[in-house]
């Protein structure tokens, strides 16, 4: 028997960001370094909170839950070992951990959610819990927090494509745990559930209603009216994409195929790839990648320095700075640029000094300072920002001041 892998429900974009993030992060050295320092596992330290302050669920103290837990297991043809746990706490969540060497998986599940949810809605919470371990999420999970600890942050870069990871990695376990519980309006009670932490049936809730005000809700975020910046998809996509998926041709005979559900989800998959939507963002990602292309082609070419520095930038705006960089160098760059200062002049003209200062910072990227690359600030400064050039000059010398590092290259 066969287990459930993440190529049967994937989502292509959250496995192409999996890969991207554990190749950055070294993962192969980086775990093989954890080995061979014999550094606890993570697993073990949580496994020995949940022996001794949790209730291990077991054919012979909790029968009826451990047949619930183990059908779900069987059905998403999961064979790997899996310790089910039971803990005393008052919010609505579950929990995986992934196990590092021979001991099983953990699953972790809390009081409320047990109190609060019936059977069927507890199958779709399982479900979704494994879906996180077939689809190896847990372990990538362990590998960013090893790397970087509570107190510790990512680059602004690998921090938002961790998020969106992680956003996408829910709609891929939710999957998983329709197959387990294949019932769209159970499904949409659990989330109710662990949204509100209301029961569903007392509160009188209509599933069509909720679906119904569910878009409504998903053309707020549609229209560039809000940003999510938690772990977890905002629950409108969550239902949403659990809705496509039950009418698709995994569930449907004649439902939509494996393209045209994609086609749709990448629809929902844009709204969580904003970080910024204001007007004002858009021209000065603009400015910031035609400043940068310019700026960095007025001596010999872009340096390596000046493009890691232009997306560093440009990642304050973009989760993938890279494509739309390339993207804007095959447009026309110049008019582009022309117009991004124009507009930001006129919407924010107190933008203008950290304009400045932005070309500046990227002149002394490389760590040469080219008398072309002056001329062309100075003009620039001058012609669309409105400097005087003794005024782009103090600027540029209180910024060479304390903060120039000359290429060691001219030293040698």
């Amino acid at each position: 028997m066969k287990c459930r892998t993440k190529n049967d429900y994937g989502l292509p974009l959250e496995k192409a960001l999996s890969k991207q993030i554990y190749d950055a992060l070294q993962g192969e050295v980086v775990e093989n370094i954890i080995e061979l320092a014999k550094i606890p596992s993570f697993d073990n330290y949580h496994r020995s909170i949940l022996e001794g302050h949790s209730f291990k669920v077991e054919e012979e103290t909790l029968p009826r839950y451990y047949k619930i837990f183990n059908e779900i297991k069987d059905k998403l043809k999961f064979d790997k070992p899996v310790d089910f746990y039971i803990t005393g706490d008052s919010s609505v969540n579950a929990f995986a951990i992934a196990s590092q060497g021979e001991d099983p998986n953990i699953i972790n599940v809390n009081s409320s959610l047990i109190q609060l949810m019936t059977e069927d809605e507890l199958r779709f919470v399982i479900g979704h819990e494994m879906g996180h371990l077939i689809n190896e999420n847990a372990s990538l999970v362990k590998l960013i927090e090893f790397i970087y600890p509570e107190g510790s942050y990512p680059p602004v870069t690998l921090q938002y494509k961790i998020r969106l990871w992680q956003q996408l990695s829910e709609l891929v376990a939710d999957r998983f745990g329709f197959f387990a519980m294949p019932d769209i309006s159970v499904c949409i009670s659990a989330f109710f559930k662990m949204s509100s932490g209301l029961d569903f049936e007392k509160m009188q809730m209509n599933v069509e209603v909720l679906l119904e005000e569910n878009n409504k809700r998903l053309e707020y975020f549609k229209n560039d009216k809000g940003i999510n910046f938690a772990t977890h998809p905002i629950n409108p996509i969550r239902v949403q994409a659990l809705n496509m998926f039950s009418k698709s041709s995994f569930f449907v005979k004649g439902g939509m195929n494996k393209k045209e559900l994609q086609a749709e989800m990448d629809e929902l998959i844009s709204i969580l790839l904003k970080i910024k939507s204001s007007e004002l963002d858009v021209y000065m990602s603009q400015f910031i990648a035609t400043a940068g292309i310019i700026i960095s082609n007025a001596d010999n070419g872009m340096h390596i320095n000046e493009y890691e520095f232009i997306l560093n930038e440009l990642s304050c705006f973009h989760i993938f700075p890279k494509d739309y960089l390339e993207t804007i160098a095959k447009l026309d760059v110049g008019k582009l640029f022309e117009e991004s200062v124009t507009k930001i002049m006129q919407t924010n003209p107190d933008a203008r000094d950290s304009m400045l200062q932005y070309m500046i910072a990227l002149v002394m990227a490389d760590k040469e300072i080219k008398a072309s690359e002056v001329d062309l600030i100075l003009k620039i400064a001058q012609n669309l920002l409105g400097y005087l050039p003794i005024e782009t000059a103090q600027i540029f010398s209180q910024m060479i001041r304390g903060n120039y590092t000359p290429n060691l290259n001219s030293l040698c």
